[in-house]
Parts: C-alpha cells; sequence; structure tokens
C-alpha cells in the first residue's frame, strides 16, 4: 500500500485559469452566463462596457467564451473581496500575462495582502462606529424608561 500523503491545492478563481487550460468547449448565451454565475444580464453588460468581458456578437446576441467563462470567476472573487473595477482590470492583466505561474501567486498573493490591510482597517473602523452607537443607545434606553 502506498503511504505517499498527497496534498490537494485548490488555485483560488481570482488567480484565472489553472496551467490544465480547462475551460468551456462550447460559446454561452447571455442568458447562460447570467444563470452560471447568478448575475443579471445587466451586470453581463457592464462589465462587457468596461472592457472586462468581451463577447462575441452574433447579430444582436452576445457568446461568451472560455476566456470570458474564467474572467468571470476572477471578476466575481475580486469583487467579493472588494477589489475595485481597476484593480480587478490589474489582476486580468496579470493573469492573462506572460510571466510564469509563481510570479503571478506572488503578485495576486500582494494584492490580496494589501487588500486584507484595508479591510482590517475599515472592520476597526466599524467596530469603534457600533461601539459608538451602543453607547448612544444606552442613554436613550435610560432617557425614555
Amino acid at each position: 500500500m502506498n503511504n505517499v500523503a498527497t496534498k490537494m491545492v485548490v488555485i483560488p478563481d481570482i488567480a484565472g485559469p489553472g496551467p490544465d487550460g480547462i475551460g468551456e468547449d462550447r460559446s454561452l448565451a447571455i442568458s447562460e452566463m447570467s444563470e452560471r454565475f447568478e448575475v443579471t444580464l445587466r451586470t453581463l453588460r457592464f462589465y462587457e462596457e468596461k472592457g472586462l468581458l468581451n463577447p462575441v456578437r452574433k447579430g444582436a446576441r452576445r457568446f461568451y467564451g472560455a476566456r470570458d467563462v474564467s474572467r468571470m470567476r476572477v471578476i466575481l472573487q475580486a469583487k467579493k473581496i472588494g477589489l475595485t473595477l481597476a484593480e480587478i482590470r490589474r489582476v486580468i492583466k496579470l493573469v492573462e500575462g506572460n510571466d510564469s505561474r509563481e510570479q503571478q501567486f506572488r503578485e495576486l498573493q500582494e494584492i490580496c495582502k494589501g487588500q486584507q490591510e484595508i479591510l482590517f482597517e475599515q472592520k476597526q473602523m466599524l467596530e469603534e462606529q457600533i461601539t459608538e452607537v451602543d453607547e448612544i443607545l444606552t442613554v436613550f434606553d435610560k432617557l425614555v424608561s
């Protein structure tokens, strides 16, 4: 029996497609893309307008290929952690660039660390605001009882 321990690491969506390049074999209509990612049609059009998605147009219809599916995964995870559109563009440029995957991972790690610092600062501010509101409510409780 083989006692070799294996450790599987799942690459975050923000890192773009894996080295195997697994993606969609066919194009997705805008409605399919909307369903797959649970976003509105307006959201997809917005990302297209901002240059983050580039569907192929056939008449009035939009079709999204493997690159757009991969980009949408990146966009949604980047948005989830609070990155701006400009930062999302930077991430897409990075993961679609020619740097080695290791270099991409290092740069993505730095981007995420920077975002983490911002989120910790925001969390601290929120905690201070909550404490202030709690104190105000305590005074009001005394005033109205």
